[in-house]
C-alpha cells in the first residue's frame, strides 16, 4: 500500500518533472539542431499526456477513497515514468526507449480509461444492488400472499380505507 500511494502522489509530480527532465538532460546528453526541434515538440507532448493520464487516474472514485493506484496503474505507469528518464539519458539506446514510451503512454492512456469504465460500472452495480434491496425492504411491499397487500411493480388504484383523509382527483380529458 506503501508503494501504491507513493506514486499516487509522484504522478502529479512527474507531470511536470518528467518533461523537465527531457529538456535537462537534452542541455546535458543531447546535441545538434535536429534534436533540439524534436524536443520543442516532445516536451509538450509528454506533459500533456502525462497529465491526461494523470486525470483519468485519480477521477476514478476507488483511486480518490483509497488515495493509492491499482497494481496495474503501478506496472503500467512505472514502466511508462522509467522509459521516459530512459530517453532523457539521449544515448544509444534513446531511440528504443523513446519509442518504447510512445507505446507504453499509449498503453497508460487505455488502461486509464478501461479501469475508469470498469470502476464507474461496479459502482453503478453496487448502487442498483443497494436501491433493490431498499425498495424491497419499503412498507406495503410484502413477499407474501397476504390479500390486499401490496406487490413490488404493481400499481394499485388509490382507495379509502377510512383510517386517513384521503383525497383523489380524477383526470377528465375534454377537447
Amino acid at each position: 500500500m506503501l508503494l501504491r500511494r507513493a506514486l499516487y502522489r509522484w504522478q502529479m509530480i512527474a507531470v511536470v518533472v518528467l518533461p523537465i527532465w527531457l529538456a535537462v538532460g537534452w542541455a546535458i546528453f543531447g546535441g545538434g539542431g535536429w534534436g533540439t526541434l524534436g524536443l520543442v515538440l516532445v516536451v509538450p507532448i509528454a506533459f500533456v499526456v502525462l497529465g491526461i493520464v494523470a486525470l483519468l487516474t485519480n477521477v476514478r472514485p476507488t483511486v480518490r477513497h483509497e488515495r493509492a493506484l491499482s497494481w496495474i496503474d503501478v506496472g503500467v505507469l512505472s514502466a511508462w515514468q522509467l522509459s521516459i528518464i530512459g530517453t532523457g539519458f539521449y544515448g544509444a539506446t534513446a531511440t528504443g526507449f523513446g519509442v518504447l514510451a510512445i507505446l507504453l503512454g499509449i498503453a497508460a492512456f487505455w488502461v486509464a480509461v478501461w479501469q475508469l469504465v470498469t470502476d464507474g460500472a461496479n459502482r453503478m452495480k453496487a448502487s442498483m444492488a443497494e436501491f433493490e434491496r431498499l425498495a424491497g425492504e419499503q412498507p406495503g411491499a410484502s413477499t407474501g400472499g397476504a390479500p390486499g397487500a401490496a406487490t413490488p411493480g404493481v400499481r394499485r388504484p388509490p382507495f379509502d380505507d377510512g383510517s386517513d383523509d384521503v383525497i383523489v382527483i380524477h383526470e377528465s380529458r375534454e377537447d
